[in-house]
């Protein structure tokens, strides 16, 4: 059973950092592209950043590009986003999603298992 577990969520003030991981368990993590979704309160979950089995290919939403960094330690059967210049519409539950295959997707269908979910709240 594939069990997805993110941590590291919490309160920050606008321009601040947080780093979040996601630990995964259940299959062969390196085979498996992973991505991060975000929801908040009354919107749709949204597409955030993904990498590659690999680790060799990523791709970030435009609302993130140049602030979040996405990245994957296979060795760990962890992926991290590092957030940097946080602002109050990146508040948000964030998600890790494994990938029903190696290469990258920005569409929701293209995962299969996902976490629980971490707050995040970004205060002006």
């Amino acid at each position: 059973q594939v069990q997805l577990v993110e941590s590291g969520g919490g309160l920050v003030q606008a321009g601040g950092s947080l780093r979040l991981s996601c630990a995964a368990s259940g299959r062969t993590f390196s085979r498996y592209s992973m991505g991060w979704f975000r929801q908040a309160p009354g919107k749709e979950r949204e597409f955030v950043a993904a990498i590659s089995g690999s680790g060799g290919s990523t791709y970030y939403a435009d609302s993130v590009k140049g602030r979040f960094t996405i990245s994957r330690d296979n060795a760990k059967n962890t992926v991290y986003l590092q957030m940097n210049s946080l602002k109050p519409e990146d508040t948000a539950v964030y998600y890790c999603a494994s990938g029903r295959y190696s290469r990258i997707s920005y569409n929701t269908v293209s995962y299969d298992y996902w976490g629980q979910g971490t707050q995040v709240t970004v205060s002006s």
